[in-house]
């Protein structure tokens, strides 16, 4: 073991009471006990302790806001740095790999069932669901829009923060547990809910919610104004060279798509944000990076107009003040009159969250009012043989979320069939 990482794996103080695992990771891994394995360099060991609760170790241990989650919850952290806890779980994944060790090495091997689980979409929620009922004995299929699984891990990440051999590896792991998959296969385009329900005895949904939501704005309809997600996950990005792009929005996608088009070449990227830095959803480190690389940041500035003759040439900012809204522990911004300015640019990239595509209105099942599939705590839809997890289903934006929604919902499935 490298010297810096057995630095870290000595951090941990291996608490009795594990608030990193209980209260700050959605998956509630085993971290005092995979890092003691880690220890003890039983690699093997700690990659098997982690599977027990995850099937994306390799990828949450990259990606996950770890100063929100595991590492915001560590003893450590009260009087000094927390434990590198997703360090050191993307380093056990990749030591397994690196010692020839798989999830099928986890798991005990089980004779399949004459139960029939279909799973629409192969992104983190959909894998980890295939994943847990596969190692139970279901014979699990997934039906994939694209010709590669991962969804937004594969492409809605941009390289720097998760490669793609990392994606790769994880998922020939999962599908190595037996499980089908059909692609090019989307719901909606090339088949139906009542087309498959008759064929399988439960149906699990996890197709996300990747439409960029709108700012409601004049001039948005513009040549030159672009989702963010459709960005990252599409790759079909303008020359940004020599241009003036403006990217709105405070969450991880907001620095993915300010940090991936500063990279291309953009001659400034500036990230406009309506709250204060301390406010910004993403994780400090993705901000103090995009930082690093040159992004600028506009706090406290909100767009109000978008300007042009067919395509952007310039941007109306309004600034804004924080104030306490009565019953509200959270301070909102509010636009300062005549604080109105125009500045040129090029491009603007709208990343202020996302919402479902317009064909799950046609599923048949009922929606909440954001438009999302309505899921008991079960994760059952309207329909009893239909779950629903991860975006699609409005649970917390983060893959470790997502994956919950996947396993539980595997869970549930099992309980019902």
């Amino acid at each position: 073991m490298i010297k810096e990482i057995e630095e870290k794996v000595n951090y941990c103080l291996n608490c009795k009471v594990k608030p990193c695992s209980l209260k700050g990771c959605p998956l509630n891994n085993h971290i005092p006990d995979f890092i003691q394995a880690l220890k003890k360099e039983a690699y093997f060991e700690a990659y098997k302790i982690l599977s027990e609760a995850t099937v994306l170790p390799g990828v949450c241990g990259r990606i996950c806001p770890h100063e929100k989650q595991c590492q915001g919850s560590c003893v450590r952290g009260i009087k000094g740095d927390p434990v590198s806890i997703g360090e050191l779980e993307a380093y056990t994944f990749d030591k397994a790999h690196e010692l020839g060790y798989h999830l099928t090495d986890c798991y005990e091997r089980i004779e399949k069932k004459d139960k029939r689980v279909a799973i629409i979409g192969g992104g983190p929620a959909g894998l980890t669901c295939a994943a847990f009922l596969a190692k139970e004995g279901i014979q699990v299929t997934i039906y994939e829009k694209y010709d590669y699984l991962g969804g937004l891990l594969m492409f809605g990440i941009p390289d720097f923060r998760l490669p793609k051999e990392i994606v790769e590896n994880t998922v020939k792991d999962i599908l190595d547990l037996g499980i089908d998959v059909k692609y090019n296969q989307e719901i909606g385009k090339d088949f139906t809910l009542k087309d498959i329900e008759n064929k399988y005895d439960a149906i699990f949904l996890s197709i996300g919610a990747n439409v960029s939501s709108k700012m409601g704005v004049e001039g948005e309809e513009l040549k030159g104004v672009y989702g963010g997600n459709e960005l990252l996950e599409y790759n079909l990005h303008p020359d940004y060279k020599g241009k003036k792009v403006i990217v709105t929005g405070g969450g991880n996608v907001a620095m993915d798509c300010a940090r991936t088009i500063n990279k291309l070449g953009a001659k400034e990227v500036t990230v406009v944000y309506r709250r204060a830095e301390e406010q910004m959803p993403a994780e400090k480190k993705e901000i103090q990076d995009a930082k690093n690389e040159g992004v600028q940041f506009a706090f406290q500035n909100n767009i109000v107009k978008i300007l042009g003759n067919e395509k952007v040439e310039k941007v109306e900012l309004i600034k804004t003040k924080l104030i306490q809204k009565e019953g509200d522990s959270r301070l909102s911004p509010v636009n300062i009159e005549n604080s109105n300015y125009q500045v040129d640019v090029d491009y603007i990239v709208m990343a202020l969250g996302s919402k479902p595509q317009v064909y799950v209105k046609d599923l048949g099942l009922d929606l909440n009012k954001w438009g999302n599939i309505q899921v008991d705590e079960e994760y059952k839809t309207s329909n009893p043989k239909v779950y629903a997890g991860g975006d699609l289903a409005g649970i917390k934006g983060t893959v470790a979320w997502a994956a919950n929604s996947g396993r539980e919902a595997a869970k549930n499935i099992m309980k019902h069939i």
